[in-house]
């Protein structure tokens, strides 16, 4: 949560967050850790079943999709997913290694890893 509030404030329009974690690592958390540091009051939940949540009321919106129900990149699009990568907010993928080839090169991509029960280790590259 802190280290996604950070990010948050300072993420800017266009910009796109790709998570990758097992279940459980803590996707969804950081998530909502970005939207109260783009001031975003609105309770955080995850889209598993919607595939996308929109936040607005923000510094920006943010538009947080999860595809670990999709199973192809072809299907990602189906259901829009090029609209939200050149949106007017922030968006945040998880489980974005499905679809890494259509992401941007600026894509902030991020790893999150169990290392203990309540301990996680975040890549970012």
């Amino acid at each position: 949560m802190r280290f996604g509030e950070r990010l948050g404030r300072d993420l800017q329009r266009g910009d796109v967050v790709a998570l990758c974690g097992a279940l459980g690592a803590g996707k969804t958390a950081l998530v909502k850790g970005i939207a109260h540091g783009l001031g975003i009051t609105q309770e955080v939940t995850s889209p598993t079943f919607t595939l996308v949540h929109e936040y607005p009321g923000g510094r920006l919106p943010l538009f947080h999709i999860d595809l670990y129900r999709l199973d192809s990149p072809e299907q990602a699009l189906a259901v829009g997913l090029e609209d939200y990568l050149s949106g007017p907010g922030v968006t945040a993928i998880e489980w974005s290694e499905k679809v890494d080839s259509l992401l941007p090169a600026t894509a902030t991509r991020i790893r999150i890893t169990v290392a203990d029960n309540n301990v996680r280790r975040i890549e970012v590259a």
